[in-house]
């Protein structure tokens, strides 16, 4: 959608997240797995901003950036902007991260093991590197040796030899140096494009139930994925939004550990993920599935503020006969429409209503008419359960292949 949405914009912002998630975006010159860059960098006309509240590991920046030169994509100075406060993500962020995912055994997160958790934790700790730390190369490794003489005491409390700081600042280097030209005060940029009149849209990484706050804690990601946060992360806090669109599938998924209410298995599972393709597009992993879950998705619409929502997937569900959807949770026998936290979630089952399928190929359909009644009733009803008008629905993974419900100046 942000793919989608970009032609219209003159800025495109992520605002939060590092490389633990991926957008997959499929259009003319091919399909492109996005972790780190904004999904508008595969527009020459827009600029892409990596904002302040983003983790950047450098490696994988630097590899995501020579990969898509490969496929011929332009990135230059000019149209990719990346905030000098966002902070890196470092070798010894994932080590950890991997190291306490297999200390938990059973009772791991669920974790990417891309050091997601433990980056943001020395964020908050006041123990990390930013980018514009990368500027000054002469204070460099003052600042890698007194980080490394704390870190090394945590490591070594999981039986790890400690750190070098001359291959960490040698590591900074080989990858942080292609970078520099890239490196800027976004929040400049930023205030001087309103300025001059330019279109700005922010792009999430997760959804509501992965926010830290408000996520199903503590199966979360480690920053704020709300939209009300993007202002914040992008580095312009004093500015407002306009406008938030929420992305929902048709159906569920989960990447990870933790409750997931709807998850379905056998083979019932085995054909919505072959249906609709659900493996991590970050780590490749076989995503949980269920059917569209009206508790969870009205609270993320609450959540989010959105002012309307794209439906993607439709047409992943054209295989059933009938179509599951969750529209309460029953919990210690009492009926329950609103999403829950904590171990009552754990005690949720599903309550639900099945809708006639529509069983035939919607891929063509780019007009509301073209739709089976079926699907419109199916789109229909999932509006009024989550309270929230679907403007935008997707009926395969290409850039056109979508279809708008009404007319909305976006």
């Amino acid at each position: 959608m942000v793919d989608l949405l970009s032609a219209d914009y003159d800025v495109i912002c992520r605002y939060q997240g590092g490389n633990n998630a991926g957008h997959t975006v499929v259009n003319d010159r091919g399909k492109f797995i996005l972790n780190l860059l904004p999904s508008g960098i595969l527009r020459e006309n827009v600029v892409n901003v990596m904002g302040n509240g983003m983790v950047i590991d450098l490696e994988h920046l630097y590899k995501e950036m020579a990969a898509l030169r490969d496929k011929g994509v332009k990135i230059t100075p000019e149209t990719l902007k990346i905030s000098d406060k966002a902070v890196i993500c470092l070798p010894y962020h994932r080590q950890q991260d991997i190291l306490e995912e297999e200390r938990l055994g059973e009772k791991k997160y669920g974790s990417t093991r891309r050091g997601i958790a433990p980056v943001y934790g020395d964020k908050y700790m006041k123990k990390a590197l930013r980018m514009v730390d990368l500027l000054a190369p002469e204070t460099l490794a003052d600042k890698v040796a007194g980080i490394l003489e704390w870190k090394n005491i945590t490591l070594c409390g999981y039986g790890q030899e400690q750190l070098s700081p001359q291959e960490t600042v040698a590591w900074l280097k080989q990858y942080g140096e292609p970078l520099l030209p890239f490196i800027t005060d976004t929040t400049e940029f930023l205030l001087a494009a309103k300025g001059k009149g330019k279109k700005i849209m922010f792009e999430a990484q997760l959804g509501a139930l992965r926010d830290i706050d408000f996520g199903i804690y503590p199966y979360t990601t480690s920053s704020q994925t709300l939209a009300a946060y993007a202002p914040i992360g992008a580095g312009i806090p004093g500015e407002k939004l306009d406008r938030v669109i929420g992305v929902m599938k048709a159906y569920s998924s989960c990447v990870g550990e933790g409750p997931f209410v709807v998850e379905m298995f056998g083979e019932e599972a085995v054909a919505l993920r072959e249906a609709g393709a659900e493996y991590g597009a970050a780590t490749g992993r076989p995503r949980r599935v269920g059917g569209f879950d009206v508790p969870a998705s009205a609270y993320g619409v609450k959540l989010q503020g959105a002012d309307f929502l794209a439906l993607t997937k439709l047409d992943v569900l054209s295989y059933l006969d009938k179509i599951p959807v969750c529209v309460a949770y029953e919990i210690n026998g009492v009926r329950c429409e609103h999403f829950p936290v904590g171990d009552r979630l754990l005690l949720a089952k599903p309550v639900y209503e099945y809708l006639d399928g529509f069983k035939t190929d919607i891929s063509g359909c780019r007009r509301p008419e073209e739709l089976p009644k079926a699907a419109l009733r199916y789109i229909e009803f999932l509006e009024e359960a989550v309270g929230c008008p679907i403007e935008y629905v997707s009926v395969g993974p290409g850039r056109e292949d979508y279809l708008r419900m009404g007319k909305v100046d976006v």
